[in-house]
């Protein structure tokens, strides 16, 4: 008899992995080439455009005002049309604005093109994020999710050296060639989502990976009540042990979109989420400019710390996710808050290469965890299939604190001659974001698509 794979000791990986991977490399270039690229790029950009520090932050606002218009849209669009085709499309749309920012004679254009950098941004890491939950069991979400996130890691590693190089090599015109390296880069993503990306296991005849999880006998009693039926079943009280509903059956049960827009806990969670997008895009927009302007660090040396930056960050997701899924999202979003908070006070505060550098690593070790925990969170709560839906509804909170933070950064630098006073506002609001975490509820009522608070996952 012939043996079997397993009895020659080959095992297949199993197609969940590759996905992620997909999703991570999509992560890449939705973020670290279309919005993180900008804070390498900034200095030389504003001389060649002539843009003082508030145009400046004007500019990366308007991105983030179409990463805001895209992202509620894209998430609802990556429930009903499939992750896959809206990860693609939009990757190709934030390339094609890199074309036209490359291509900018000045201010106008250049909004134009960060505003079309910014829309497929914003599609893009949604519909990317809300594809973990479609591919990993309730106990490995967090997990995954810090894995996905790490492709933002991978982007200022890239950035980091490679900026200062182009710049050097080509004087006059260095911000445009690197804009048009990034947006080859995340059109080549783009294609290569297309060929590795599935949007559900069904399509490949398999099951979440962790789906087993649901054979594990209940640890708390909480109530469960599916979309279009009228019992309710038992099953265990923490949302990460409750056992997703298959794919299949969700198909059959329709997609009740009204349930994420009445959830009261992902409402909260968008509110938390408001203080991440606002102090968070202060620290890494004008990175470069506090390190050169306020620090005297050459492009080089800025370009070095940056990319510490991305190695230290390069596990930050995967620990705290997995942090997550051990001791609840509630007390993770807490500790990763009041960690940045003191990140941005250290950047206000002290103003020398030790600070700066104890700065960087600090941020570095928590940077894209809370991304992490709010896409494992909206799963657990909405379900795989409209977890897309959910993470893109609290993305519309976070992208209005992040569409604001730059503005009023940018503006306090001119009015004061610093960016300390920015880094301490942001440092102010991460602390509000710590305190809006611990209000989150123990628990909810069971609706028809959520079961349980994320802190409890």
């Amino acid at each position: 008899m012939a043996q079997t794979r397993r009895d020659r000791g080959i095992t297949r990986v199993h197609y969940g992995w590759i996905v992620l991977a997909g999703a991570a490399l999509s992560i890449f270039g939705a973020l670290g080439m279309g919005r993180f690229a900008y804070s390498a790029v900034l200095p030389s950009m504003q001389v060649g455009l002539d843009l003082g520090n508030t145009r400046a932050g004007n500019l990366a606002t308007i991105s983030l005002i179409g990463y805001l218009t895209l992202a509620v849209i894209g998430g609802a669009l990556a429930s009903h049309l499939g992750p896959r085709l809206v990860i693609s499309c939009a990757l190709a749309l934030a390339g094609v604005g890199m074309f036209v920012t490359a291509a900018a004679p000045g201010f106008g254009v250049a909004a134009a093109g960060a505003f079309l950098t910014g829309m497929g941004s914003g599609a893009g890491n949604v519909a990317s994020m809300g594809l973990v939950s479609a591919w990993f069991g309730p106990r490995q979400r967090g997990l995954a999710a810090g894995i996905a996130v790490s492709g933002i890691s991978g982007g200022l590693i890239v950035v980091g050296p490679l900026v200062p190089r182009i710049l050097h090599a080509y004087p006059e015109n260095g911000w445009r060639v690197s804009w048009l390296v990034f947006g080859a880069t995340t059109i080549a993503l783009a294609l290569a989502a297309a060929v590795l990306i599935r949007d559900r296991p069904a399509d490949k005849g398999l099951t979440a990976i962790g789906d087993e999880a649901r054979l594990a006998p209940p640890t708390k009693t909480a109530v469960e009540t599916r979309p279009g039926r009228g019992a309710t079943t038992q099953g265990s009280g923490a949302a990460d042990a409750r056992a997703p509903i298959p794919a299949g059956e969700l198909r059959s049960l329709g997609l009740h979109w009204g349930s994420v827009y009445r959830s009261s806990t992902v409402w909260h969670l968008g509110l938390v989420y408001v203080a991440f997008g606002f102090s968070y895009i202060i620290f890494t927009t004008f990175f470069y400019k506090r390190l050169m302007s306020d620090g005297g660090y050459s492009k080089e040396a800025a370009g070095t710390l940056f990319m510490a930056v991305g190695w230290v960050s390069l596990l930050c997701g995967v620990i705290w996710g997995r942090v997550a899924d051990r001791v609840g999202r509630k007390a993770a979003l807490i500790m990763v808050y009041l960690v940045q908070a003191a990140v941005y006070t250290i950047f206000a505060l002290w103003a020398s290469p030790t600070g700066f550098t104890i700065g960087a690593v600090l941020f570095g070790l928590t940077a894209w965890s809370i991304p992490a925990i709010m896409a494992a969170a909206c799963g657990n709560i909405m379900g795989p299939r409209l977890a897309s839906a959910a993470l893109g509804f609290i993305t519309l909170f976070f992208s209005v604190g992040q569409a604001a933070g730059p503005s009023v950064a940018g503006a306090m630098a001119d009015a004061s001659g610093t960016f300390a006073p920015a880094y301490l506002l942001a440092g102010g609001v991460a602390l509000m974001g710590a305190v809006g975490a611990s209000l989150l509820r123990g628990r909810q009522p069971a609706t028809q698509a959520a079961v349980a608070e994320p802190e409890n996952a």
